[in-house]
């Protein structure tokens, strides 16, 4: 079977807003449309069968040929609608629960998107906190980066990542 990169996985893996390993990330860099899955299982990155069903359940890669428009749209409608706009999944939440109340897991799940879209939008002058958001693994590793993300983004747009963390 020949993957290729959906326009929502392109988008995804540029602006990081989907935490993918790096052996992950290499795998998808060769998924052009032309190898086949078994090729790419075969390039010697470590990167496993698992790995790419994952990506393509969320709709980083789709099918090559001609059920691909309708394989694709499906995966790239769902990510392209929640990726760029991450303030109106996250108030919701905080409105409907007070931010004590939720697990410390659940809250990094909706924070380290936002912190990663934060962060890429620096460009090089971020280019070091991206790195160190995307090392995070857990909520106090990434509530530790909340301000110098503040600091580096303004509080404005630090708001959002705050009503995540719940701080």
């Amino acid at each position: 079977m020949i993957l290729v990169k959906t326009e929502a996985g392109q988008q995804a893996f540029k602006d990081r807003s989907i935490r993918l390993t790096p052996r992950q990330r290499s795998a998808f860099i060769l998924f052009d449309g032309k190898r086949s899955v078994h090729e790419v299982l075969e390039a010697g990155m470590g990167v496993a069968a698992a790995d790419i069903d994952q990506m393509v359940e969320l709709g980083l890669l789709g099918r090559v040929g001609a059920n691909a428009d309708a394989a694709n749209a499906a995966s790239v409608a769902i990510p392209a609608v929640s990726v760029p706009a991450p303030e109106p999944q996250s108030e919701p939440v905080a409105a409907s629960a007070p931010p004590q109340g939720r697990l410390n897991q659940e809250r990094y799940k909706e924070a380290y998107p936002i912190a990663t879209q934060l962060t890429g939008g620096l460009g090089l002058r971020g280019f070091r906190l991206n790195l160190s958001v995307e090392g995070t693994s857990s909520y106090e590793e990434l509530l530790a980066l909340a301000p110098k993300i503040r600091a580096a983004v303004g509080a404005e747009k630090a708001a959002v990542l705050d009503r995540a963390l719940g701080i």
